[in-house]
C-alpha cells in the first residue's frame, strides 16, 4: 500500500566522511553500515516536496515545501538479498502538521522551523538555496551547470541515491519503509556555500563537521516517488 506520493526535486546532498563508531548508537536493530569503497557517509540533504498526497488526498497548503534532513546509510540481510537503505538522524519541515504526522505514523525524528528556497535557472546554469531556523539561518546553497547527466553505474551519485528503505529506531524496535522511484539525473556541481551550525542542530556527536570539509558535493534533479506503508522487523 502507498502511504504518500510525491516529487523529489532539486536533491542539494552535501557528503561527509564520518566514524563509524559515532553511528553505532543510531542503528536499528537488524541494520548494519553501508559504506562505499571503504568509507563510511553521512550526508546534508536538501530538496523541494511537491505534489504531495498523503493515502491519495492532497493536504490543503501542506502540498509544496522543503525538507533538509541529515542521514546515514545502512544494508539489511533480507534472505539471499540485501535491502539498501537510510537512517534519518534529524529531518527538518516548515509546518508543525508534517511533523506530527511523520512522527506519530513513521515516529521519526522530524522537527519543524522556518524554512525558505531559492530555485533560480537559466540556459546555463542552476541556483539552488535551502535555508532554515533555529535561533539563526542556516542554509545550503549549490550552483549547478543546467544540464543534467546520467547515472553512472558504480558511481559514487549511485551509491548515495540508490537506497530506496528507510529504517527507523525506536527503542528496541525497528521499523522499515520502502522508497520507490527511478535512477535520478544529476548536475555538476561548480560550488557551494554552506551557513549551518552542526552542533546546534544534530548534536555534540555531529560537532565535528563544522570543520570538516564535504568528501563530495551532489545536485540531482530528482523525480516523483511513492512511499510504501512501514512494517515492524523487531
Amino acid at each position: 500500500m502507498n502511504f504518500l506520493k510525491a516529487e523529489w526535486r532539486k536533491l542539494a546532498i552535501i557528503n561527509y566522511e564520518i566514524n563509524p563508531e559515532i553511528l553505532e548508537k543510531y542503528l536499528p536493530i537488524g541494520t548494519e553500515l553501508d559504506f562505499y569503497q571503504g568509507k563510511c557517509y553521512v550526508s546534508l540533504v536538501g530538496f523541494m516536496f511537491l505534489n504531495t498526497k498523503l493515502l491519495g488526498l492532497p493536504i490543503p497548503f501542506h502540498r509544496n515545501f522543503e525538507e533538509v534532513n541529515l542521514r546515514f546509510y545502512v544494508k539489511k540481510k533480507e534472505g539471499n538479498e540485501w535491502k539498501r537503505g537510510v537512517v534519518f538522524i534529524k529531518e527538518i519541515v516548515p509546518k508543525q502538521a508534517l511533523s506530527f504526522v511523520a512522527n506519530s505514523i513513521y515516529k521519526e525524528n522530524y522537527k519543524t522551523m522556518p524554512m525558505k528556497n531559492t530555485i533560480d535557472q537559466n540556459d546555463k546554469e542552476l541556483l539552488i538555496k535551502y535555508s532554515w531556523k533555529d535561533k539563526t539561518w542556516h542554509s545550503i546553497e549549490i550552483k549547478a551547470e543546467n544540464e543534467p547527466l546520467k547515472m553512472e553505474p558504480h558511481s559514487e551519485f549511485e551509491f548515495i541515491t540508490e537506497h530506496y528503505y528507510g529504517f527507523t529506531k525506536k527503542e528496541n524496535k525497528t521499523s522499515e519503509y520502502e522508497v520507490c522511484h527511478p535512477k535520478w539525473e544529476y548536475y555538476l556541481v561548480k560550488n557551494h556555500q554552506l551557513e549551518i551550525d552542526f552542533k546546534a542542530i544534530y548534536g555534540n556527536d555531529f560537532e565535528y563537521l563544522n570543520h570538516q570539509k564535504p568528501i563530495s558535493v551532489m545536485l540531482a534533479e530528482g523525480s516523483e516517488i511513492e512511499v510504501k506503508t512501514k512494517k515492524y522487523l523487531v
